[in-house]
């Protein structure tokens, strides 16, 4: 399917890869095949299912990074691995141009947890997926409207490190306040029923390619 700007648009049930590439680095360092829910040029959105094996970084020694003390965690050498998502899936939404995507959450037999706005560079569209850049710094939103700052130490941390400069870290914080703007308004996606989504019962398990990392040729957002 084709947009009106000549991109193409995957249809529900296709398999994609939705990538994030190191702050710094340009290297793909987080790969997480996922399946189409809905992808038009207002809202894509993508199911991330149980068990889906995904590359994430580790240190060089194979040490989970959230165990490294935050004063090393980003200077520490570091490699990726293979490895299958644990615990519930994650159902992505993003709207094209927004620096961040929306997470929702559940609990063991599809009891609604939260929303998790993950800010990040807004999304390049690629043959084969997505790529973005983790921006460290999120907000977890709940049932009840309520919603706090997450990793503020590390988005801290980052900028000390030399990982984001200040004119893009206040760009950051800038698209943090405009999230948190449209949550105090309860507006998309927190408004749009999406807690009551559920996958096709009749959809498999993307599997993750050998060439995950391959660079791709980008074309529109």
């Amino acid at each position: 399917m084709t947009g009106s700007d000549g991109s193409r648009h995957w249809a529900p049930g296709e398999h994609i890869l939705w990538r994030y590439r190191g702050n710094g680095t340009g290297a793909v360092h987080i790969c997480r095949p996922v399946t189409v829910v809905q992808d038009t040029p207002e809202l894509l959105a993508v199911w991330m299912a149980p068990g889906t094996e995904c590359v994430r970084p580790v240190l060089a020694d194979g040490t989970p990074v959230h165990e490294e003390p935050l004063a090393t965690r980003y200077t520490a050498p570091r490699t990726t691995e293979r490895a299958r998502w644990a615990g519930s899936g994650v159902l992505k939404l993003a709207r094209p141009g927004d620096p961040w995507s929306v997470w929702l959450f559940w609990e063991r037999g599809w009891r609604f947890r939260s929303w998790y706005v993950n800010l990040e560079e807004p999304r390049v569209r690629w043959s084969g997926g997505f790529d973005s850049e983790d921006h460290f710094l999120d907000i977890s939103v709940y049932p009840d409207r309520s919603w706090l700052w997450r990793d503020e130490d590390e988005f801290a941390q980052a900028q000390r490190c030399g990982l984001m400069g200040p004119e893009q870290a206040a760009r950051v914080r800038d698209a943090g306040r405009r999230a948190v703007d449209r949550i105090k308004a309860w507006g998309a996606p927190f408004a749009d029923g999406w807690e009551d989504w559920r996958p096709d019962p009749a959809w498999r398990v993307p599997e993750l390619p050998a060439d995950w990392d391959r660079t791709p040729v980008h074309t529109a957002p």
